[in-house]
């Protein structure tokens, strides 16, 4: 039996073409990938970990003694700076994610989920913080807000003795609400008088810690906030129904799961909801937003309402769970301030803030096992996020340091090529002279016209008969009103009138 063999033809279109499908342009995918923002920020980070190498090095012992004899034994000094750099990431690494010395499962993630437990605060208020400044403000009194927020949930967690899930979910209320009432007020100020932010939120959280350190420090206010018979301005222990489940037996409590869940409600409120629109074209533009009918001042008041109810939320993984179920005047720390960092590094998404808030939870775990691994200074993980932000706030520095293209080249050659154009254009018309009036020149370039003579040479006879008569005029006799002949008489006329 023969064997047949088939050939595949290229696909011919209508035409009789061959099918071109489309090509793809590498050029342009690099492009697209040099200049997306997930690369900039992740060569931000790791330029912020080689300046924060080249901090250890500067500060460990070793290096330093080796470094005295670096003409004779050289290799002493890059074995001391090896050493020092890659103990200290190895320990961070260690302290933040996962402990490969562990002997156990819980051992191993122990890292992670304290990790977790560090991060759930800062996404917290790096969401509320990212909502303003997707709207135009530059919310940064998240410290106060936080404060608020645990003032509410302390008080209720320690003051009744309520069912779990009921205690849970009113400490939970009570946080949203504190927060939400400590952004309403630089939100209506800056709706109905336009009154700067910046200013409205530093001095609200000077007062929300004023205020916070008067409740712990007074015996006999009427909310009792102050631990009867302790000599330390510390509230009661909040009670057992109130705190947040343990999940899998680990650090992480249900406040993850309810971080996870804020941050997808407030990807939904921005992307998905008319509200989350206006805020974006507020932010985009007021005076635009105002033209198309947008109320400009009613969307400042939500934003710094719900940001500051999700910054009240921090609060909660610091007052219910099982480490520190307790209100003192330094329950806020520096969580605030820390979230204009979470959220500037995650570019205000829900997302990148998330992924931001894990990044600095690891750092701030992990610097207590390198500090105790290697005494390095824990400073230095302050430098390195100070360092994170200062090039996250500078793509241009970044992508001038890793010779990365600029994404606005095509767009400014366009616009350098149109500025030549017209350039060129005016140089011209200047060079042009003006036009004068001369008739000498108007006569010579437009000479009268001559119409060409009749082909047919016309007789006097054909002009005789075809000359236009003489129309005669009649004119109202003045006397008698008849009509008279305006042509002069004749002879006949003369002696006929004798």
């Amino acid at each position: 039996m023969s064997e047949t063999t088939t050939t595949l033809l290229p696909d011919h279109d209508s035409e009789g073409s061959p099918d071109k499908r489309p090509r793809v342009e590498w050029r342009d995918v690099g492009r697209k990938v040099t200049n997306s923002t997930t690369v900039t920020t992740i060569l931000a980070i790791f330029l912020a970990l080689f300046i924060s190498a080249l901090l250890i090095i500067a500060v460990d012992s070793e290096v330093q003694r080796t470094a005295h004899y670096l003409g004779a034994r050289p290799w002493d000094f890059f074995h001391a700076v090896g050493a020092s750099v890659g103990n200290a990431y190895s320990s961070l690494f260690t302290g933040a994610v996962v402990d490969f010395s562990a002997t156990t499962t819980a051992g191993f993630f122990e890292p992670l989920t304290n990790t977790i437990s560090f991060a759930v605060p800062l996404i917290f208020a790096g969401l509320a913080l990212g909502m303003g400044f997707r709207a135009g403000l530059f919310n940064i009194g998240a410290q106060g807000q936080i404060i608020l927020g645990a003032i509410f949930c302390g008080w209720i967690g320690f003051t009744f003795h309520l069912p779990p899930a009921l205690h849970l979910l009113l400490c939970l209320i009570g946080a949203f609400l504190g927060g939400a009432i400590w952004g309403f007020i630089p939100g209506i100020l800056k709706a109905k008088t336009g009154a700067n932010e910046v200013i409205v939120t530093i001095m609200l959280n000077s007062i929300a810690l004023l205020l916070l350190g008067w409740l712990l420090g007074n015996r006999d206010d009427l909310f009792h906030f102050r631990s009867p018979g302790s000599i330390y301005p510390v509230s009661p222990r909040v009670n057992s129904s109130a705190q947040f489940p343990q999940l899998f037996g680990s650090n992480i409590d249900l406040g993850f799961l309810l971080v996870l869940i804020a941050a997808v409600g407030v990807w939904w409120l921005m992307e998905r909801s008319t509200l989350g629109f206006r805020i974006r074209a507020v932010g985009e533009n007021p005076d635009a937003g105002r033209t198309a009918g947008m109320n400009v001042a009613a969307s400042y008041v939500w934003v710094m309402v719900i940001g500051g109810g999700l910054a009240g939320l921090a609060a909660t993984s610091q007052l219910l769970s099982l480490g520190s179920p307790t209100l003192n005047g330094d329950i806020a720390a520096t969580l605030g301030f820390d979230a204009i960092t979470v959220a500037l590094l995650g570019r205000s998404r829900p997302l990148g803030t998330v992924l931001a808030g894990l990044l600095f939870g690891g750092l701030r775990a992990g610097s207590y096992v390198m500090r105790t691994a290697t005494k390095t200074p824990v400073d230095i993980i302050l430098i390195l996020q100070s360092i994170i932000v200062l090039l996250i706030a500078a793509p241009p520095l970044v992508r001038a340091i890793f010779h990365l293209p600029d994404p606005e080249r095509r767009r400014k050659r366009q616009i350098r090529k149109q500025q030549r154009d017209l350039k060129q254009e005016e140089q011209q018309l200047e060079a042009t002279p003006l036009l004068t009036y001369d008739p000498e020149n108007i006569q010579q370039e437009y000479p009268p016209l001559e119409y060409p003579p009749s082909e047919e040479p016309t007789t006097s006879a054909d002009t005789k008969r075809h000359k236009k008569k003489p129309t005669k005029k009649v004119l109202k006799s003045p006397t008698f009103g008849e009509p008279k002949d305006s042509a002069p008489p004749t002879t006949s006329d003369k002696e006929v009138t004798s």
